[in-house]
């Protein structure tokens, strides 16, 4: 059953995150939310003190909560939707799930120290197919800490990815973009000769301060570019 303080908070959020409510936009006032949820100070505090530890609203001392400005690295650079992407292509997606695995961060890595914060990771591999053909490939780490209902989530009907997308608001992301040449595992799952030239996408994401995932995509190079459209001002 839903707590009344998560109905809250996924009642501001959803507002936040559609757009309804842009940055800058006051929230309502702690006992304007009292009296629509029926509820204590208690549970609308806690309602926020949620959103503010995620970066999605900042407090101002006796002016009230607002919706906080997001924070991006790469600015010319959206987290993509790879499903969306070869469906705007106007072609049909698919996915093949490789690997799924629950396990314990690896000792040696100080990312993956971070990243699970003392809990378990999912570790995810997975294909996505345009017409059937490998499109990107794709090694992805989430944090249960972070997103626990990654634990239960079909990842071989929906792409992770996308799933984050949908059930997860980030706050800020970093991109490491680079060229590589394919190994044997990857020629072997692309579907490429070995050593062919790659795009390879180095992504991390966080929820306010709290890392959610660590992903990496390979794309082959003769298929697959990245677009960025801005102004001088951006």
């Amino acid at each position: 059953m839903t707590t009344l303080n998560r109905r809250i908070r996924d009642y501001l959020e959803e507002k936040i995150l559609s757009g309804a409510w842009p940055p800058g936009h006051r929230i309502p006032f702690e006992h304007e939310l009292m009296a629509r949820f029926d509820c204590s100070r208690m549970t609308v505090n806690k309602a926020i003190a949620a959103l503010v530890e995620a970066g999605l609203v900042v407090r101002r001392r006796r002016g009230g909560s607002f919706v906080a400005e997001p924070r991006v690295h790469a600015p010319v650079l959206a987290v993509p939707d790879i499903r969306a992407e070869v469906e705007a292509r106007g072609r049909r997606y698919g996915l093949k799930l490789l690997a799924r695995q629950r396990r314990a961060a690896d000792p040696r890595s100080e990312g993956e120290a971070q990243l699970a914060r003392g809990g378990d990771l999912i570790a995810i591999d997975c294909l996505h197919l345009a017409d059937d053909r490998p499109f990107a490939l794709e090694e992805r780490l989430i944090g249960l800490v972070a997103v626990p209902d990654a634990a239960d989530a079909d990842f071989a009907k929906v792409p992770p990815g996308t799933w984050l997308l949908d059930a997860v608001a980030w706050t800020e992301a970093e991109h490491r973009i680079a060229a590589v040449n394919a190994d044997s595992r990857q020629a072997a799952l692309l579907d490429i000769p070995l050593h062919t030239a790659c795009l390879s996408i180095e992504r991390r994401t966080w929820r306010g301060e709290m890392d959610v995932t660590h992903v990496r995509q390979i794309y082959p190079g003769s298929d697959y570019d990245l677009v960025a459209r801005f102004t001088p001002k951006s």
